[in-house]
């Protein structure tokens, strides 16, 4: 569930002898004749002596590499700390990116995880470098120990006080950190309900762990329950969690300002347990499938930070959450499904779930006429062959997916537009339905959006003579966060093992660049 740990972080532009932490953190980048300690508050003397001892110390720079020093006479931090930030890039911000020091700052919070304050002594001079390091931090503070036996694992947190130094003053920063601790704890939140084990996260207190979060907001929460669904025909959400004792559910948030910009849905992907259905998986293919839910996570996240921040966008979220489970009273391969409002799909292939439930959500969504519809969801294997597991999929209409792509380029997050080919609906044609949900496997994170697009519906102000179903339907993209959604290997930067609350920034910078715009 949602956990309660949330680091206080803050810009300090006091001297530097006069700040109270356990570790004191300076940044080294690669430099082409070595390391390189980079600008830092420290007196010259004691800034001279730390550089001319790293290649003795071992320090390369390299990115994730964490020393531990004595801490420097004059200073009140028990322990000096180097972070490397990786290869100097010769560019006009100081040779380190706003990216660079987001996940430097990150990997130094994550890594002192037995000190209970820091100070990031990295480059700040400007309010994009003091947001990129606290951003970082707030991100990296994170741990998951709320399962193990002893009391004293369980109470085991990261930081709790991280300061970032710099010469800017306190009117200036404050926003940003705000920001940044906003950020933050959507991203806690999504890792904290990815990381959240089936036995205790399913649809029913899903939904409950929702509306408790909603309470501390302005945010409107409404939740269908499996007979609400039956009642209003919500087939592809009844059909899923067909198979389970714990039934589905639909959930929508909505944070509506007085006078908004824009009106932007958000639709996830929540299945909380992904066994295949009746189309049973492989046994070693089940253990990370409590992952399948992040989608439904990162939209409630994003939903509740919009409202945190007061973003001047309306933005719904829609939750469809769902157990996919084998027993006698789940769907079968070959039955047909009505989707809420009236799509008729063949079930071929009960572990293609993501998309029945996610097209009852999207017809929703599209009911209330939003601006545009983003969805989310852990869809396709396909998508990690094709962009590995740290890249995210976009695809669909061109100015809602190039947006996507833009905003993720200035959080710092990989994002990657993909097509949706012409051909692409052709493997979704069924003889006793109108689709099937299996399409051809080669390109199949591609087919998945093809067969989502199907569901989106019209504008209303759309020409209906219009020839071309692009310029009538509602501007849409469909995110597809596969493999980034969870890291199964070692922790790096600002991400840690298990769920990694991937493209929240994304959709926060998005969000806020319509209010720009």
């Amino acid at each position: 569930m949602i956990n309660d740990f949330k680091p206080t972080v803050s810009a300090v532009s006091s001297a530097v002898e006069k700040v109270d932490a356990d570790a004191l953190v300076l940044g080294v980048a690669k430099g082409p004749e070595g390391p390189v300690l980079l600008p830092n508050p420290l007196a010259d003397k004691a800034a001279r002596s730390v550089a001319d001892s790293l290649k003795a110390l071992g320090a390369s720079g390299a990115a994730d590499q964490l020393l531990r020093l004595p801490g420097v006479d004059g200073f009140k931090s028990e322990t000096l700390v180097l972070i490397g930030v990786g290869q100097l890039t010769g560019e006009a911000d100081g040779g380190v990116s706003l990216e660079a020091l987001r996940r430097a700052a990150g990997s130094a919070a994550r890594q002192l995880s037995s000190a209970s304050s820091i100070a990031l002594a990295l480059p700040a001079a400007t309010i994009e470098q003091v947001s990129a390091i606290a951003e970082g931090a707030a991100i990296g503070a994170y741990s998951f120990p709320h399962f193990k036996g002893s009391e004293e694992a369980r109470s085991q947190t990261p930081a709790s006080e991280i300061a970032v130094l710099t010469e800017l003053k306190d009117k200036h920063t404050k926003a940003a950190v705000t920001r940044a601790g906003v950020v933050g704890q959507a991203v806690r939140a999504v890792r904290d309900l990815v990381n959240t084990p089936p036995s205790h996260l399913y649809p029913e207190s899903f939904a409950e762990t929702v509306a408790k979060a909603a309470k501390s907001t302005k945010a409107k929460l409404k939740v269908w329950d499996d007979k609400d669904l039956a009642k209003d025909g919500f087939g592809g959400l009844l059909g899923v969690g067909g198979g389970s004792s714990r039934g589905p559910r639909l959930v929508r948030v909505e944070h509506s300002p007085s006078r908004p910009a824009a009106h932007i849905a958000l639709v996830g992907k929540g299945i909380t347990f992904d066994s295949g259905g009746l189309s049973l998986k492989p046994a070693n293919a089940m253990t990370t499938m409590k992952l399948d839910m992040a989608g439904a996570a990162t939209v409630v996240a994003v939903v509740l930070a919009a409202a945190e921040l007061n973003l001047p966008v309306k933005v719904t979220g829609w939750l469809c959450l769902a157990e996919n489970m084998p027993s006698s009273t789940a769907q079968r391969p070959e039955d047909v499904i009505t989707i809420y409002g009236g799509k008729t799909v063949e079930v071929l292939n009960t572990d293609a779930e993501g998309r029945l439930v996610l097209a009852d959500g999207i017809v929703a969504a599209s009911e209330e006429q939003p601006d545009a519809i983003v969805d989310v969801a852990t869809l396709t294997g396909a998508q990690m062959i094709a962009l590995g597991s740290r890249t995210v999929g976009v695809m669909g209409s061109e100015g809602v997916r190039d947006s996507l792509v833009e905003a993720a380029d200035v959080s710092g997050e990989s994002l990657w537009g993909m097509p949706i080919p012409e051909e692409a609906l052709t493997g979704f044609r069924s003889d006793v339905a109108d689709l099937t949900n299996t399409g051809a496997r080669e390109g199949g994170m591609l087919n998945a959006a093809a067969f989502l697009r199907e569901f989106v519906g019209d504008r209303a102000d759309a020409d209906p003579k219009a020839l071309d179903p692009e310029t009538k339907r509602i501007p849409w993209a469909h995110v597809d966060i596969a493999g980034p959604s969870f890291n199964d290997k070692g922790a790096y930067g600002y991400t840690p093992k298990g769920g990694t609350g991937v493209t929240v920034r994304t959709l926060i910078t998005y969000l806020e660049g319509l209010t720009k715009a």
